[in-house]
This record gives C-alpha cells, structure tokens and sequence, in this order.
C-alpha cells in the first residue's frame, strides 16, 4: 500500500475496506509497537509524537523516538511544537529518512499545550496554517496534519482548519473528534468529521477518523458516520495490537491471515506480547525496551486478575526481564489452565525478577 493510495479513495462505508492507521502515542508507539501493529494488520503507523525543539537541537533521546527498521514503509514521523521555525527546521531534517510527516496538532496534555503546541494551535488558526505552509514548502516529502475540533465547543475551528490545510495540499487530515477542552471525555463528535470530510472533498484530501474506535462494530459505524477514507485508532490499541486485524477480518475487508490464528482475544494477547518481545529483542540498542513495562501493564488491562498482577510487575525494576512473568500469566490464562492472570508461576517470576535488581547502561 503505497503511501499516496488514500489519494483515490472514494470515501467510508460498512462494506469498503480503507486502511487503518495506528495513532501516534508517546511511550506506546515505539519501533517494536508499530512493527507488531503492522503485522498484525494496521496498513499505517507513525512515530511517537516527538517534539520540534528536542529534534532541532539534536537531542538523542527525541531522535531515539523517530528511529525506524528496514520493514517500516512508510515511515511517518510525527512531530509538534509552537514554534514555527523550530518546526519547520525539524521537517527539513526528517524529510531526508522519511516518507511522510505528520504535524500534530491533537495533543491535549498539559504539558504540550502549555507552550502552545499540540491541540493548543486549534486556537490560533493563521499561525497553524503558516507552520503547515511553511513545513510544506520546506519538506522534501508529503506532509499531513492531525488535529482536534478546536479549543472548546465554542471555539470549533477544525472546518476552517481542515479546509484550509486541504487547500495547501497536505497528504491527508486526520480528525480527532473531541475538543482540547474535552481531553478524552465525551463522546467522539463523529458528525463534525463527517463535515470535514464535506470540505476537504472538494481538494480531493483524504479525511481519517479517530475517537472511540475500539472494535469492528465502532469501525463500521464511525466509517457510516463519517463517510472517513481511513480510521484511526489509539486508545483501543493500547495493550492490543491485534485490533486492527480483528477489524479487518470480522468486516470481512481482505481475507487477514491472522499470525495469532483462531486464538481468542487472551490467545492474541499473548502472542502479541511474546512478539513484542522478540521484536524489541531484534531491534536491540539502549532505547528499544524502554517502554516495555509500560507496555506489560497495559497488556493485562481487561483481563481477569490484571488489577492484582500488576503490582508484581510494577516491583520489577530491570523492565528487561518483564517479559517472563507476563508470559507465563497470559499462556496459562489463554489456555484456560487458569481463569485468572494471578498465576503462582508469574508471581514467582515476578518475585525473582525484582530481587534482580536495576537495569544499568
């Protein structure tokens, strides 16, 4: 799948396939993650949201989050900041490894907005589009735009935004369907992204939904909603990468040769971890684990007996030697051996990998 094929998309319905992206989310989408989305059937990934200024200043840290593997194609970094020139600076920079980059302009957390970037540029609408001019003229690559319905419910900014981003000639738009004000609270306004998608159609820029997708039912609903060329999920693909291929088989889009085979949702889960694994195994270095123990705590999430395993885990302190004790919890639960994660065995585990100690570089 090329990286200009939503170009030609002629919008969302139930029966359709469109691809599906996995949402840029920092300390979750690190090069392991987004390898196991992809096989697991996400069409797109993109990096970590990264900040401009970390990047233009060559900080090794903030380029450890825009790494990338020979698999990856297309590779997305994506980026934030308020500052114009730092942004522009930093696609200059990205465009020479990647194919697309993508500007961020969803973020609600505090402290991104606090320097007037991320979703805080909803409000500021001549200065949003000047940055994505700007990133434009000087990107040697394609660039797209994520984004919020504005600040607040009185300040709903996104269809000027959209448009105008649109009449520049980014790749693609992508809507978030709540305000900054609204964080994740409420109810995605998947109505509005329909709207979106009414202006940008006319400058043939493909919209992508994101907002309460979280399984096949929410994917094809949203697509009817929003008449959307591509979906977006994020929080649903916390912890369970294996919802994008889910989406895919149970809407019956392609015939998805699914990795975990016919493993129930514990079953994928526990395929999905060992794969993590083996990938951040694979792609080694000083960053490729560094969110692994986050990522065994989301793991158990929904799970019965997550709440109490998750202490254990938390008490390893060497998070390389996370994986073993998740390992044995989620096999014996998956099989049905145990209808719980709080297993002896992974306790155990849990209990020899903390007395280990520190990891120290």
């Amino acid at each position: 799948m090329g990286i200009h094929v939503l170009r030609n998309l002629s919008g969302g319905n139930m029966s359709e396939q469109v691809p599906l992206f996995l949402a840029p989310m920092a300390g979750v989408t690190d090069v392991a993650y987004r390898l196991l989305a992809r096989e697991s059937g996400a069409d797109f990934t993109s990096t970590e949201f990264t900040a401009a200024s970390g990047l233009s200043r060559k900080d090794a840290k903030s380029w450890a989050k825009v790494e990338t593997h020979p698999r990856e194609s297309p590779f997305i970094p994506q980026i934030f900041g308020g500052i114009e020139d730092e942004m522009v600076e930093t696609a200059q920079l990205l465009s020479k490894d990647a194919d697309v980059i993508d500007l961020n302009f969803g973020c609600p957390a505090p402290k991104v907005t606090k320097t007037c970037a991320g979703a805080a540029m909803m409000g500021e609408p001549e200065n949003l589009v000047r940055m994505v001019e700007r990133c434009l003229e000087n990107s040697e690559v394609p660039v797209s735009v994520k984004m919020r319905l504005g600040i607040n419910q009185e300040t709903l900014t996104v269809l000027e935004i959209a448009e105008r981003c649109a009449e520049l000639g980014v790749l693609r738009v992508c809507v978030h369907g709540r305000t900054l004000s609204q964080k994740y609270r409420g109810i995605a306004d998947w109505d509005m992204i329909a709207k979106v998608v009414e202006v940008c159609e006319p400058h043939n820029t493909p919209v992508i939904a994101n907002g309460d997708i979280v399984d096949a039912d929410s994917a094809a609903k949203c697509l009817e909603v929003t008449g959307a060329q591509g979906l977006m999920i994020g929080r649903g693909a916390i912890g369970d990468p294996c919802i994008f291929g889910r989406i895919k088989s149970e809407l019956g889009w392609e015939d998805f040769e699914a990795p975990w085979g016919d493993s129930n949702q514990a079953g994928q889960k526990h395929w999905a971890w060992n794969r993590y694994v083996e990938l951040v195994d694979e792609i080694g270095g000083p960053y490729a684990a560094r969110n692994m123990k986050q990522h065994a705590i989301s793991f158990t999430k929904g799970l019965p007996g997550g709440r109490e395993l998750r202490p254990h885990l938390h008490a390893i302190k060497d998070f390389r030697l996370i994986g073993e004790p998740l390992n044995i919890a989620l096999e014996a639960f998956s099989q049905r051996r145990h209808n719980t994660l709080m297993v002896q065995e992974a306790i155990e585990a849990a209990a020899t990998a903390s007395e280990a100690g520190g990891w120290r570089r």
